[in-house]
């Protein structure tokens, strides 16, 4: 099954984490990114087009600046972030060199994909250079981000630029084999391929004690689900082996296999989808819910039960119900207060050409 579904691969994103670039001094380990650069090559090679998704800038700069653990003030992550983002991108600037390959540093912020023109631009520019074959590298413009230096973390900043292309493929590399069953204890297993996340998954994922990382198996499950939701499928796998992106395309039982969603998220859904920092909520009774859920139906004035928030007309909200679950989000077509006056009669106030459920 692996097989046929990986077999027409042409456009992956590959994220790498910091665990699978720097060494025990926090700095770069250059032998383990020139097996990770080779391995992107040989792919390249086959006629795919790979765009990296990277962390290790903080990592890099921790150890110049002399810290042993990841900093928790934004002024100190910021400046390890810009040491460590130049080391890197000559890192790799000079690995892909040997293998005739040229690199473009991206560097993004959550305004340039959550703003639509510049959510375009940037999606734009990348199909641009993989065009002309060069290898994007990306990571978050840490040295200027303000809320709390993350899209989350750069898992999900990997989600996202794959739904952004879209690519056929998200491969996250990581420390560990995949999604690890009884880690940590005598019979740990790695779980081959998961069909649905469900609180059971979610309850093997943990953080990470890392003195570098962010995120951890829990960020990889969050990052797991826009990406399926989106309609592509996910390998989360161990980039301390040498092949892996080759077994992971060969269709071997390699790491653990996210299966996409069967109905894909056209563009535009996936932008009001996941590329938002929702401003508010809508809760809707179990009518509403059946209805938007099942009856590709817009939200009426009468199915909101309270509305959360201080959000204007326009603005991406949350579509919960009375228990508070998220099932959709959507664009509102009317501010909170207007909504909250109840004054609203034979319109939408969410129209279904602007609602995604999740």
């Amino acid at each position: 099954m692996r097989r046929e579904m990986l077999k027409d691969v042409t456009r992956l994103v590959v994220k790498l984490g910091t665990g699978v670039l720097t060494d025990s001094r926090k700095q770069p380990d250059l032998a383990q990114m020139e097996q990770l650069v080779a391995q992107v090559a040989e792919q390249q090679r086959a006629g795919r087009e790979i765009v990296l998704v990277t962390s290790g800038a903080v990592g890099a700069g921790m150890g110049v600046l002399g810290f042993e653990r990841r900093p928790a003030g934004l002024a100190e992550l910021q400046a390890c972030a810009a040491v460590g983002q130049s080391r890197l991108m000559t890192t790799y600037e000079q690995l892909f060199a040997r293998f005739d390959l040229r690199v473009a540093q991206v560097l993004l912020t959550h305004d340039d994909l959550e703003h639509h023109e510049r959510h375009l631009n940037a999606r734009n520019t990348l199909v641009t250079l993989l065009g002309h074959r060069v290898v994007p590298i990306i990571n978050e413009n840490d040295a200027v981000s303000f809320t709390e230096i993350k899209f989350g973390d750069n898992d999900a900043l990997s989600a996202l630029v794959a739904s952004l292309l879209p690519a056929d493929l998200l491969v996250i590399l990581t420390t560990v084999d995949g999604v690890i069953e009884n880690f940590g204890k005598a019979n740990p297993r790695t779980i081959p391929l998961v069909d649905h996340i469900g609180p059971r998954l979610q309850a093997l994922a943990g953080g990470t004690a890392s003195a570098t990382a962010v995120g951890g198996m829990a960020s990889k499950i969050e990052a797991a689900k826009i990406v399926t939701r989106s309609g592509i499928p996910l390998v989360i796998a161990s980039g301390r082996k040498k092949r892996v992106l080759a077994s992971v395309l060969a269709g071997a039982e390699e790491g653990t296999l996210f299966l996409a969603r069967p109905t894909k998220l056209r563009g535009r859904q996936r932008w009001i989808a996941f590329f938002h920092h929702p401003q508010g909520a809508l809760f809707v009774d179990d009518g509403a819910k059946q209805a938007l859920r099942d009856g590709g139906k817009s939200l009426l004035p009468p199915g909101v039960a309270r509305c959360d928030g201080d959000f204007a007309a326009g603005d991406v909200v949350r579509v919960c119900d009375l228990n508070g679950t998220e099932f959709a989000r959507g664009i509102a077509g009317f501010s909170a207060a207007q909504i909250r006056a109840r004054n609203l009669h034979r319109v939408e106030v969410v129209h279904r050409d602007n609602l995604v459920v999740l």
